[in-house]
């Protein structure tokens, strides 16, 4: 089954649009994928050609870890209030998982992230509920988790934290009683609950259930998997909620347009630039010790002195590898610890010379069709499929029938491959970071689980193995080595109730600073979570703001 998918530029948020609109030139969308890519490098310092003096000259007034969407927006916001930042990304490029890369000579590849928002199939009663609850959560995805401060309240901070949770209250009351059960239902109950409510295809309902457990290792009859349901329809297209689109270049043009914001506004932007540690000091204060951040310190041993730095690596990175162990208190390195990173996520970027040809619809010629055209779920018929799947990845063994969700951006964008070829990207559940029998490492268990996909795709699309020029196939560790997203999960934690809004990363820290002063989180571990949408970076960067005031 497929779902529609419109052509677009925009991410989620009212913000992010107003920063794109700020940052975006018409040259942006009539540019190839490679011009602009090259364009981009125009602005941006590779620090293994140009060394580290140009870091070293100053003491910055922020530094942000990690050159992702949200890493780069944060730096778009402060550069934009006058600030003197930098931004230091470990790769050759900027944009974290949201980036394009020519993986095979003439294609360029959205690598990580692949799609933004989502349009939900024609149920209209359905899509209407949905969009009722949308209004009432929406507006907290730009809002500061209330968090009560560690130190001594000030009135101020009072009075923001009550502001905050009354808004709550006062649009929750709108919603009628009715309404309100039914959002209790979708935040708390099982998706195949909530879906079987209101569905009786099995086909339909396995399609939308994927959208409950993409990126996770849980099941669609988790208690809770009912609210991921809701978090694929806040986003937006061209003002239209709950479209998902492609971007023109692949969606690194979203993380480039956002780096020329952060530079316009005077931000630097540096790539090869690896922190390996946070450079803290310690002193005595009250009877007691302060911890304040003075900067970090690069791979090479390089020393960048600031007074700000704002983390866009996941919570696991920022406290357990960038952090002396002994600068938190047990608790909070217990509660660090038990953030839930599991991940069932692999992704397969593929080069084909042909389009699949689907048995379910005839297709004759070389252009395009409506079937090519939105997301394709193939290998699931029922949710008892996909639950089927999961049970495999729980007991350590690569689902024996995976399902497949499949995207043909070429399709739309013809930016990104060669003349008569076509860029295909597979997410795929479920692959279990640990293998019970073997490792990921090994050739021949990549290549057998590679060959199971390809084979599953031939059911739906008879040759379609014989299409492939080249691959590249991105498990749990991949995911975690090349973008940094500890155990290889796409959200930077999992997104679960117990791990949003205040409880996130963890509790009595959700607000985005840490218990080190100085230091804060920007990356989708912090509120709202996962997705493209720049919403924790811009909600730092405002929280790094205030407290400079």
């Amino acid at each position: 089954m497929a779902k529609e998918i419109a052509f677009g530029r925009r991410m989620k948020g009212g913000e992010m649009r107003r920063l794109l609109r700020w940052c975006c030139r018409p040259s942006l969308s009539s540019s190839s994928s490679s011009s602009s890519f090259s364009a981009v490098q125009t602005f941006v310092t590779d620090v293994k050609q140009s060394g580290t003096k140009f870091l070293t000259q100053r003491k910055w007034d922020a530094l942000v870890v990690g050159g992702g969407h949200n890493g780069l927006t944060a730096a778009a916001y402060l550069a934009k209030a006058g600030l003197q930042v930098a931004v230091l990304e470990r790769r050759h490029v900027l944009g974290g998982a949201a980036v394009t890369e020519e993986l095979v000579p003439g294609f360029q590849f959205s690598r990580g992230s692949y799609l933004q928002s989502l349009l939900r199939p024609a149920v209209i009663s359905y899509e209407q509920l949905l969009e009722r609850f949308c209004t009432l959560l929406d507006p907290l995805l730009d809002t500061v988790p209330p968090e009560r401060p560690v130190d001594q309240e000030a009135l101020m901070d009072k009075w923001s934290r009550t502001k905050v949770l009354a808004s709550l209250f006062m649009r929750s009351g709108h919603l009628g009683q009715e309404d309100m059960i039914a959002l209790m239902e979708l935040l708390l109950a099982p998706a195949s609950k909530v879906l079987d409510n209101w569905f009786e295809s099995d086909l339909l309902k396995a399609t939308l259930a994927t959208d409950a457990v993409i990126g996770s290792m849980a099941t669609v009859h988790s208690p809770g998997s009912g609210y991921v349901l809701l978090h694929h329809v806040m986003g937006e297209t061209n003002g239209v909620r709950g479209i998902w689109s492609y971007v023109q270049g692949g969606m690194g043009a979203v993380s480039m347009a956002i780096a020329r914001a952060a530079k316009e506004a005077g931000a630097t932007l540096a790539v090869n630039a690896e922190v390996v540690e946070f450079s803290v000091q310690q002193l005595e204060k009250d009877g007691g010790i302060s911890t304040s951040l003075n900067g970090v310190k690069l791979a090479d041993g390089t020393l960048i002195e600031a007074d700000q730095v704002l983390s866009n690596a996941t919570p696991a990175v920022t406290f357990l590898k960038l952090l002396s162990q002994n600068v938190l208190s047990e608790d909070v390195l217990r509660r660090i610890k038990s953030i839930d990173y599991k991940s069932g996520t692999t992704k397969l970027n593929l080069a084909v010379d042909d389009l699949p040809h689907f048995r379910a619809r005839e297709h004759s010629g070389t252009n395009p069709g409506l079937e090519h055209r939105g997301t394709i779920h193939l290998g699931t018929d029922s949710m008892d499929d996909i639950d089927t799947a999961n049970r495999d990845a729980l007991n350590g063994y690569p689902s024996l029938r995976p399902f497949i969700e499949m995207t043909i951006p070429s399709a739309l964008d013809n930016t990104i491959s060669p003349p008569g070829k076509h860029v295909i990207n597979m997410f795929v559940q479920y692959t279990p970071y640990h293998l019970k029998e073997g490792s990921w490492e090994d050739p021949a268990i990549r290549e057998a689980f590679a060959k199971r996909c390809f084979n599953l795709v031939d059911e739906y699309a008879p040759g379609f193995s014989s299409s492939i020029i080249d691959y590249e196939m991105l498990t749990p560790p991949d995911l975690e080595r090349v973008f940094g997203l500890t155990g290889g999960n796409i959200f930077h934690g999992a997104m679960g109730l117990d791990s949003l809004f205040l409880l996130r990363p963890i509790k009595g820290w959700s607000g985005y600073k840490t218990p080190v002063k100085g230091l804060y989180l920007c990356g989708s571990g912090s509120h709202p979570g996962g997705g493209v949408m720049g919403a924790p970076g811009r909600n730092a960067a405002q929280v790094a703001l205030q407290d400079r005031r």
